[in-house]
This record gives C-alpha cells, sequence and structure tokens, in this order.
C-alpha cells in the first residue's frame, strides 16, 4: 500500500489545510479539487472500504452500517477548524465547543 506522504501530503496537513473533510458517510471528502487532494482521498478511502469490509464481515453487519457509524464518530471528533459535511451535504468548519 501508498503511504500518503508518497503523495507529498498527510491527512492532517489536508485536515489543517482546510483541503478535505469527514463525511457522515463514513469517507473523506475533497474540499479542494487539485490533484494531490483527490490523490490522498482516493488512498484514504480505498484503505477505509477495506476496513470497513473486515469489520462488516466479522460482525455479520452491513459494510454500509458500519462506514456510517465510523461517519458520525469521525465527524464527531474533527477538530476546531476542520471540515465536516452536515446532513444537508454542505460543509461546515467544525467550531470549538
Amino acid at each position: 500500500m501508498v503511504s500518503p506522504l508518497a503523495f507529498g501530503l498527510t491527512l492532517d496537513e489536508a485536515r489543517h489545510q482546510g483541503r478535505v473533510g469527514e463525511t457522515l458517510s463514513g469517507y473523506l471528502a475533497p474540499v479542494k479539487q487539485d490533484r494531490e487532494t483527490l490523490a490522498l482521498v482516493k488512498q484514504i478511502n480505498a484503505a477505509r472500504a477495506e476496513s470497513y469490509q473486515k469489520l462488516a464481515e466479522s460482525n455479520n453487519i452491513a459494510v454500509d452500517e458500519v462506514a456510517r457509524m465510523a461517519g458520525q464518530k469521525l465527524v464527531a471528533r474533527a477538530k476546531p477548524g476542520e471540515y465536516v459535511r452536515g446532513i444537508n451535504g454542505k460543509w461546515l468548519q467544525k467550531q470549538s465547543q
């Protein structure tokens, strides 16, 4: 598997720079549409899909259900300033609590 560092951009950097955001679907989505960001999103989401599939099989539940549960946790854990996509489909910048 290719490391995010191979793209010159880490997930943490992309989040901090507002290039990507978490979604309730459990998958990362690009906020910016440049090639480096899109490549990182594709790589991260492929790894997540594989992980969700394994969890679904071991717990005898649907992959979509695993992804949604993960999405809720990832959105909730986003740090202030990071982007999350709300249920309305619009990007929101997470505020400090």
